[in-house]
């Protein structure tokens, strides 16, 4: 038979007897009385008085006083006894401590779960594992939702949303091994319990059935003795059962004390011993009213109450009252105690309630001035998490506010989680936008790396570098690696131009010597008279001075003093400043004939025109400023200097025009040389 339907049968057949005990009890006080009001038994009272009194002597616990707090600690005890009456191992529950599983993080209570499963007894730990799960259960779902928010933020579908929780799965695996033992426990107790409970009912059977047996009352007695401690080692029962099988054997016990007044003497030495024990336990339920200890002295007198219930039989009518009345007074002293202590205790939980509104109200004020700013919106999520901590710490409200709290926070970090994401989602948006940027970049870096048009190379090189530092922040993951791509490709450019100016350096060091020697023995020379042996001399200077090539920049004036002593010999010898210029790039010309590069050839004639374009613009704005002098005199001093920039303009133009000239017969000497030499090939 399924263990429910066996509670509802015992259930059926507990009133069925407790109706017959009634009738029995009638029939048998009828006969044993006889009627007769005047006999030393005829205290009995009618039928209907009886059954009166024995509902109302049945349970002592239910006093006269109909107080609800009275009912209430006496429903409390009844109900904590008859869960330790179901397994002696029960009571340790009481001594395990509720911590505040509100105030811990979630993997702290995944560590107690463990902890508990693993060292306390299964049937003692329910309330804290019932404890742990609501708080798990609560934290992980807002912890679950927060993930959730930024998974859709990050452009994921919800129904596509799974998150792998390891703290979860601990917690899973956990409770699942205490779901295991626990149903292993209660499965083998409900055979046990079953079978005590059984034995209970045909003990009752049979106290029941001692009032109609005719022997010897002593021998009567022996038996009901013998029951007595039967009952006592009868083992748990079901606790839904408890209270109702107590009821009905201690229905018996009262009847079979009303049939002992055959023989007054043993009832009467069964009633001593029982108001002995009792006003014992009256002092120590008094004393407990001194115990500092709270919740012990509230186990303690739930102890007592087992002992008053369980162990110990009735006392004569005329004490009943008197000593059940003193012992509810000492249970109503501690009870007022408890809910005095409650009283405080809700007074704190007042306290706790309005911290965490205060808490609430700062993290909507935070969520609603959401900063658009990283380093700013970083130091809110700290804040944030720091006032979850404190929310966690603050303790326990009152119940019925437990819920609309939690849920109110909730929604205030969700609110705030929503302004976050939505923030991280552009910001991961211009991160993209800034690696593409980026790339980009790196693909120019690349391709210049290795290039030998340094001119052009190296201010690229430095374009990129000074947009490079424009760009903002990329994702995290790309950050490093495309940063060092970059870095080691400019570093290789500018470690080969380093190492080819080092060369340079050199080079040119020594230029400078050779050129400081040929300068000092130009400074040296001494014209003979003879214009064309000095000429000579002049162009074996010059011609020297060009073979040595760059000088260091910082020492490039020394070209202006070679360039200063050349035009002073040059006036000596009558020499115009045009001839002396072509003097000078006749020697260029030559090393462009020796060289025999087009490319050269072709930058050299880019070089002369542009600087041809030059002087006639600059000719050109000369002339439109002397526009503005039309009516000044040639002796103005402008007017002067402007007439004087003009005709130097214009002999630099002729000047440029004669090297192009000279060029152009270069470069068709040049091709003739190739045609011929082409002619003779075929």
């Amino acid at each position: 038979m399924p263990f429910v339907w066996l509670l509802v049968y015992y259930r059926y057949k507990e009133i069925q007897i407790h109706i017959i005990m009634l009738e029995d009890s009638k029939e048998e006080l009828q006969n044993n009385v006889g009627g007769d009001e005047n006999s030393e038994t005829t205290d009995a009272k009618t039928v209907s008085e009886k059954s009166t009194e024995i509902e109302s002597n049945n349970s002592e616990e239910i006093s006269s006083n109909d107080k609800q707090g009275d009912k209430e600690i006496l429903d409390e005890i009844e109900e904590t006894n008859a869960e330790d009456a179901e397994d002696n191992d029960n009571h340790q529950r009481h001594e395990i401590p509720l911590l505040d599983y509100h105030a811990m993080s979630m993997e702290n209570l995944v560590g107690e779960l463990q902890r508990l499963v693993k060292n306390e007894k299964v049937q003692a730990i329910k309330k804290h594992v019932d404890g742990i799960k609501y708080e798990f259960d609560l934290k992980f779902q807002e912890f679950l939702e927060h993930k959730k928010e930024e998974f859709i933020t990050n452009g994921g579908n919800e129904i596509d949303f799974r998150y792998n929780s390891v703290t979860k799965r601990q917690f899973n695996e956990v409770y699942s091994d205490y779901r295991e033992k626990r149903d292993a426990y209660y499965k083998n107790l409900e055979q046990n319990l079953q079978s005590n409970l059984e034995k209970r009912i045909q003990i009752i059977e049979e106290l029941k059935g001692l009032v109609n047996v005719e022997e010897d009352i002593n021998t009567t007695y022996k038996n009901f003795k013998d029951l007595q401690e039967n009952w006592r080692n009868a083992g748990p029962i079901p606790r839904t059962e408890y209270n109702n099988v107590w009821r009905t054997y201690h229905h018996h016990i009262e009847i079979f004390y009303d049939f002992l007044h055959l023989n007054r003497e043993l009832r009467d030495l069964d009633f001593k011993h029982n108001l002995e024990e009792k006003l014992k336990l009256i002092v120590r339920a008094n004393a407990l009213a001194n115990e500092p200890d709270l919740n012990k002295a509230f186990r303690e007198l739930q102890t007592l109450h087992k002992i008053w219930k369980e162990d110990i039989g009735p006392v004569g009518k005329e004490h009943r009252e008197q000593i059940w009345e003193e012992f509810s007074n000492a249970t109503k002293v501690l009870h007022q105690r408890r809910q005095d202590y409650y009283k405080e205790l809700d007074k704190v939980y007042e306290v706790n309630l309005e911290k965490k509104h205060k808490i609430i109200s700062q993290i909507k004020e935070i969520a609603e001035n959401t900063s658009s700013n990283h380093k700013e919106l970083q130091k809110q999520i700290k804040q944030i998490e720091a006032l979850r901590e404190e929310f966690f710490k603050a303790g326990k409200v009152p119940q019925k506010y437990n819920e609309q709290t939690w849920t109110t926070f909730k929604d205030a970090v969700k609110t705030f989680n929503k302004s976050k994401n939505a923030f991280y989602k552009n910001l991961k948006r211009e991160q993209q936008d800034n690696l593409d940027k980026k790339r980009a970049l790196l693909d120019i870096a690349l391709k210049t790396k290795d290039s030998e048009d340094w001119d052009i190379a190296t201010k690229e090189m430095k374009r990129i570098q000074g947009e490079w530092k424009t760009i903002g922040h990329v994702p995290r993951k790309y950050s490093d690696k495309i940063w060092n791509e970059f870095k080691s490709a400019c570093n290789h450019y500018f470690d080969r131009l380093h190492a080819l100016k080092n060369q340079s350096s050199k080079e040119e060091l020594e230029n400078l010597e050779h050129k400081t020697a040929c300068l000092n023995k130009l400074k040296e020379f001494q014209l003979s008279g003879d214009r064309s042996k000095d000429l000579a001399e002049i162009k074996g200077f010059i011609n020297e001075w060009k073979k040595y090539g760059h000088v260091p920049f910082k020492k490039k004036n020394i070209n202006n003093k070679f360039n200063t002593i050349l035009d002073a010999i040059f006036r000596k010898l009558d020499i115009s400043k045009q001839e002396s210029e072509l003097l000078k790039y006749g020697d260029k010309i030559q090393k462009l004939s020796a060289s025999d590069n087009e490319n050269a050839i072709y930058k050299e004639r880019l070089f002369i025109r542009r600087k041809i374009d030059e002087s006639k613009n600059e000719i050109r704005q000369l002339e439109n400023n002397l526009q503005f002098f039309s009516n000044a005199s040639e002796d103005n001093p402008l007017v002067k200097n402007v007439l004087k920039n003009i005709n130097n303009q214009k002999e630099s133009l002729n000047t440029w025009k004669a090297k192009l000239k000279k060029l152009n017969i270069l470069e068709n000497s040049i091709n003739k040389e190739d045609e011929n030499t082409s002619n003779e090939e075929e």
